[in-house]
């Protein structure tokens, strides 16, 4: 018999347990603390760096480009790729601001402007390469997912790469209306997307328009709105957004799964 005695904020308070139930709960602690988990690491991606995100199962995996909002490589963005990995995938975010990180809008902004965002595509192409060339990935079966600003360039490297098997875009900005044309031309990937309703930025009039044109050209499009939902939909924090933005996690890793893993 074991007694344990535990000082609390009234006094001290004894449990009495035997050592089989002691052992029993040592061993699931000692079970829980050997759990695998994935390995995250920086890797070179030509100019840039990216955070790697590693599937805790050995063997090839399916991989996912996991590309920033206007913030930069920050945590949020560092645990959805984690949470990717535990998926099963392999998950490459690209440090497309070269180690800064914004912490308010104004400086979102100023990092946004100062993008080169030709620079930038080379490095999302260079993930793209990084990816296929690893041991532990399946070299047809990668993705691409990206927020907010990350969702326009997904939008780009979507035409640039037609092996991607398929991109998720989070109220992406979409091409610009006199480029649309040449870029449904060149559209091969399928594309999953989650806009907001109540988007000033990305109005839904103009998400619904560019839809219709992508389903008139016969590509592979899933876009659906959210209504009352503002930008950045992902991080508000009501009932409702949170509900909105559950449904569209929710979607998306499904269509990752039907488009990478099955």
């Amino acid at each position: 018999m074991t007694r344990t005695t535990t000082r609390t904020m009234t006094g001290t308070m004894t449990v009495t347990m035997t050592g089989t139930l002691l052992r029993l709960i040592l061993a699931g602690l000692v079970s829980l603390l050997a759990l695998p988990l994935a390995a995250q690491q920086m890797v070179a991606l030509g100019s840039a760096q990216g955070y790697l995100a590693l599937p805790s199962t050995p063997g090839k995996h399916p991989a996912v480009i996991v590309i920033q909002e206007w913030w930069g490589l920050n945590p949020w963005l560092k645990q959805q790729a984690d949470t990717l990995a535990a998926q099963g995938y392999v998950a490459l975010a690209p440090d497309l601001y070269h180690g800064k990180v914004a912490e308010t809008a104004p400086q979102a902004m100023a990092l946004t402007r100062a993008f080169n965002r030709t620079q930038g595509l080379d490095e999302l192409n260079a993930a793209y390469a990084y990816l296929r060339g690893r041991k532990d990935v399946e070299a047809d079966r990668i993705g691409a997912l990206g927020w907010c600003f990350g969702g326009g360039l997904t939008w780009s490297l979507a035409a640039m790469q037609p092996g991607l098997r398929g991109v998720a875009i989070f109220y992406g900005p979409l091409p610009a209306v006199p480029e649309r044309p040449a870029y449904i031309a060149k559209l091969r990937v399928p594309v999953l997307g989650s806009f907001g309703g109540a988007d000033q930025s990305i109005p839904a009039a103009g998400v619904q328009q560019f839809t219709a044109a992508l389903q008139s050209a016969g590509r592979s499009v899933d876009i659906k709105i959210y209504p009352g939902m503002p930008h950045a939909f992902a991080h508000v924090t009501t009932p409702e957004g949170k509900a909105a933005y559950a449904d569209a996690w929710a979607r998306t890793l499904r269509f990752l799964h039907q488009r990478l893993a099955d």
